[in-house]
């Protein structure tokens, strides 16, 4: 069973500096602030565990996912400066995840292809 399913998330893991996480968690809320403007955006959100902060997030298709990179580009480089990204998913189907593999190459992520799976319509 193939999927239809466009949606594509971005599942980073950024490893906090000693004694940086208020001022971490300061920035999130300017990415949350920032995020919440764009229309392709499903969900958006930060997880944390010790020192380890997650952000959680989806959307529409490959474009919107580019359009919020470059929309908070300039508050990631904030965030690297007192964090390190340790790890990045980019989850999606292959038609989708075609788009990203070029713009996203420098981040280094590791892309899962969905190949199984359906989304439930809401009114």
């Amino acid at each position: 069973m193939a999927t239809q399913d466009k949606c594509c998330s971005i599942v980073p893991y950024f490893k906090i500096a000693s004694g940086k996480t208020e001022e971490f968690k300061e920035i999130c809320d300017r990415f949350i602030e920032q995020t919440k403007t764009e229309s392709k955006c499903l969900y958006y959100g930060f997880s944390f565990c010790e020192d380890i902060a997650h952000c959680r997030e989806g959307y529409e298709d490959a474009e919107g996912v580019l359009i919020h990179l470059e929309n908070v580009g300039s508050i990631l480089e904030e965030a690297l400066k007192i964090s390190e990204l340790i790890q990045l998913e980019i989850h999606g189907c292959e038609a989708e995840i075609s788009k990203l593999r070029v713009p996203l190459a420098s981040l280094n992520p590791k892309f899962f292809v969905l190949e199984y799976g359906f989304r439930n319509e809401k009114p």
